[in-house]
């Protein structure tokens, strides 16, 4: 798993770098906003909630809202499975808006705490459906995240590093091509509020690959507040 997600980020990092000089790449301004719920139904068996509005378009207007929700079984301390099921609404200007529908499996591991901090991965792998095709998208997601408290001794204040990279495994009649789709990185703080609830502040770069030459990069502004029981 380590390698291929090695070389699923390599991949990514190698196509954006030896993107054409001539090749169209678009800019946008957003803030994305996440409000999960997570914890324990009964025993090993846990869940997450969580809805996401993205605003686009330097921020005015509605870009995506996303709907998700899993539940899992915790099969050691360090690693959880799930299966979930996502809606995500994509408006249109002067159209109908386009739905996506996806059901996923998802492999949280927490792989350690190298360097005073702690590193855990994330795997998903996506079944996607949308409103203007027939055809199912398969997309593997691979996340490494590292967060290391910038007070020995206390988790109030942790500096944050993500990078996920996507992996389009299929063509669809829907536009998603088969190969690198995207890249987040990303970097801020985890600040603790009360008990295990925490909000993430930072910065988000988000560069995905639209085909034909074709490159769109939104700067976000992200806030996350994940409530914890």
């Amino acid at each position: 798993m380590r390698r291929a997600l090695a070389c699923c980020i390599a991949y990514a990092l190698v196509l954006v770098a030896a993107s054409p000089a001539a090749a169209e790449t678009r800019e946008d301004e957003q803030v994305w906003v996440n409000l999960t719920a997570m914890g324990a139904i009964a025993g090993d068996v846990v869940y997450f909630a969580e809805i996401q509005p993205r605003m686009g378009d330097g921020v005015s207007r509605l870009d995506q809202l996303l709907l998700r929700g899993a539940v899992g079984l915790k099969l050691s301390p360090s690693v959880t499975v799930y299966q979930g099921y996502a809606h995500v609404v994509v408006p249109t200007e002067g159209g109908k808006d386009v739905n996506e529908e996806r059901s996923f499996q998802q492999l949280n591991w927490a792989m350690g705490k190298p360097w005073g901090g702690e590193l855990t991965s994330r795997t998903r792998l996506e079944q996607r459906w949308r409103s203007d095709g027939g055809d199912t998208g398969w997309r593997l997601r691979e996340m490494l995240r590292y967060e290391k408290p910038l007070k020995p001794g206390t988790n109030t204040v942790n500096a944050l590093v993500y990078a996920e990279g996507f992996l389009a495994l299929n063509d669809t009649d829907w536009g998603a091509r088969g190969g690198f789709d995207q890249l987040r990185s990303f970097v801020g703080l985890e600040l603790g509020v009360k008990d295990a609830t925490t909000v993430e502040l930072g910065y988000l770069n988000q560069v995905i690959d639209q085909t034909r030459g074709r490159t769109r990069v939104n700067h976000v502004a992200s806030v996350s507040l994940f409530f914890r029981h």
